[in-house]
């Protein structure tokens, strides 16, 4: 029996040292086993989730910075770059606008609050005040003006990823303008700060299950599971509003790109199962970005698009916000006509776009969704106190494929997909390795001005090198990136 189990040993103990993936769900299951038995110990364990967030936070402006200079310049034309941007502002209110509606018809089919007689008296508005840390939504005035930067330095030091955005498409085109002949050492300078970003992210990413293990065990030991029973009704709706979503958006991603959506979650098992176990997007956002451009989408468009969605594409946050609303009136005893829900949807189009970065950004949206009502008392919305936390993971799942999704259908859209690339690598076939930047490359250029706007599926031998992905990583031996590295990939 010993030498029967022998092989098994060797293979799970490789696969733990080698396997990101693997690693990540076993520090989900002990954590959850450290927080229900010493949850004391599990709540104490905290700093290790929010020590690798702030980690991951400090590469994110620098990354973004690097990887949209890099795009516009290589791309050659600022107005695709313009044209990327709109059409992928279109994607994300028809998308944000289509979950909203999803997660009202589901809050009025299956009723997650009816028959909880909940007095509204007994609740504490100031619970919700705690929470919110006595913050409030930008106006849209106000969200357009914060997403001005003010000071180059602050930009990066506040971690303004829409205000590091705007600086990026500044210097952009000013790189565009002068030409290499002018500014010769500036682009490759910025390619090889992109390549340095990437492999710190690598080295952080190692730290990653010791975060899984913080975070899942605080959450379990200082809310129970008591909550899942409390709420679970709710929480079933949501989480199975989020999956029908998801499914929705595969559809979609096949018809507009021909690619499988569960092959690139299958793709990026590692990541997922990490933003889960964190409970945060952002974690994820560098590895997502290498592993977009990987699949064949052009730089310019996961430089601005994922980060972009960040702020305007929370389709997750959406379907929670309708559903919460319409929890909290049924749990009160309030009865909402099809005008004041209506009232509800154009409300969260407005708030949802402000949430991002904001603390208790889901209350603050839900307030002013009550007041906008009328009829919804503001110290309602702590009911949905309990069970916030235990939201995130549905939330944070579907933005984050939400964003991915808008990455390809925006780049397949403007011409910016290797669809050849994408189908080999999300299939195991092709290894996942971004195109390199080549020297001879200028922004100037007008053969890549003029070659930039093609689909790379229909591009002749002449096609520029950065949109020709398959032929260079054939003829180079480019620099592994830090996804691929043994010890934190699953091979």
């Amino acid at each position: 029996m010993p030498h029967a189990t022998a092989p098994f040993v060797r293979r799970a103990g490789r696969l733990l040292r080698t396997s990101l993936f693997v690693q990540v769900l076993v520090a989900l299951v002990l954590g959850v086993v450290v927080g229900r038995l010493w949850p004391q110990a599990g709540s104490a364990l905290q700093p290790l989730g929010d020590g690798f967030v702030r980690l991951i936070k400090a590469m994110i402006a620098p990354l973004v910075f690097c990887v949209v200079v890099a795009g516009i310049t290589k791309a050659g034309d600022l107005r695709a770059f313009g044209r990327i941007g709109v059409k992928a502002l279109i994607w994300f209110e028809v998308a944000t606008s289509i979950a909203l509606v999803v997660g009202l018809l589901a809050g009025n089919v299956f009723a997650p609050g009816a028959g909880m007689h909940v007095d509204p008296a007994s609740l504490d508005k100031g619970a919700v005040d705690a929470k919110t840390g006595g913050g409030h939504l930008p106006s849209a005035a106000q969200f357009v003006l914060e997403s001005l930067p003010d000071s180059a330095v602050g930009a990066f030091a506040e971690n303004s990823l829409l205000q590091v955005l705007v600086l990026a498409c500044l210097v952009g085109a000013a790189l565009l303008h002068l030409g290499r002949q002018k500014v010769p050492q500036l682009l490759p300078l910025i390619e090889q700060a992109q390549e340095v970003v990437f492999t710190i992210v690598g080295y952080i990413m190692k730290l990653a299950p010791f975060a899984v293990l913080g975070a899942t065990a605080h959450l379990v030991g200082e809310y129970g599971l008591g909550a899942m029973s409390t709420y679970g009704k709710l929480i079933a709706v949501c989480y199975g509003v989020a999956l029908a979503f998801l499914v929705c958006l595969g559809l979609a991603l096949k018809a507009v790109t021909g690619l499988s959506l569960w092959k690139f979650v299958r793709y990026t098992r590692e990541e997922l199962l990490l933003a889960l176990g964190t409970g945060s997007s952002e974690t994820v956002m560098p590895r997502m970005m290498q592993k977009l451009r990987a699949a064949g989408c052009r730089d310019d468009a996961v430089g601005l698009v994922l980060p972009t969605g960040y702020s305007f594409n929370l389709d997750g946050a959406s379907i929670y916000l309708s559903i919460g609303t319409l929890f909290i009136a049924q749990a009160i005893g309030v009865d909402l006509s099809w005008g004041q829900q209506i009232t509800v949807v154009l409300v969260l189009m407005l708030t949802s776009k402000g949430m991002a970065g904001v603390p208790g950004s889901a209350f603050l949206a839900l307030s002013a969704t009550a007041s906008a009502l009328g009829v919804i008392p503001a110290a309602a919305v702590a009911l949905l106190l309990g069970v916030d936390r235990i939201m995130d993971s549905m939330r944070v799942a579907t933005n984050l494929l939400g964003n991915c999704v808008a990455v390809f259908a925006v780049s397949r859209w403007e011409g910016a997909l290797d669809r050849v690339t994408a189908k080999r690598v999300l299939n195991g076939e092709q290894p996942a390795q971004p195109a390199q930047p080549t020297e001879t490359a200028g922004p100037a250029q007008p053969t890549e001005a003029a070659g930039s706007t093609r689909s790379a599926e229909t591009a002749g031998p002449t096609q520029p090198a950065e949109t020709a992905r398959p032929a260079q990583s054939a003829g180079a031996t480019p620099p592994r990136p830090a996804e691929a590295a043994p010890s934190t990939h699953d091979t």
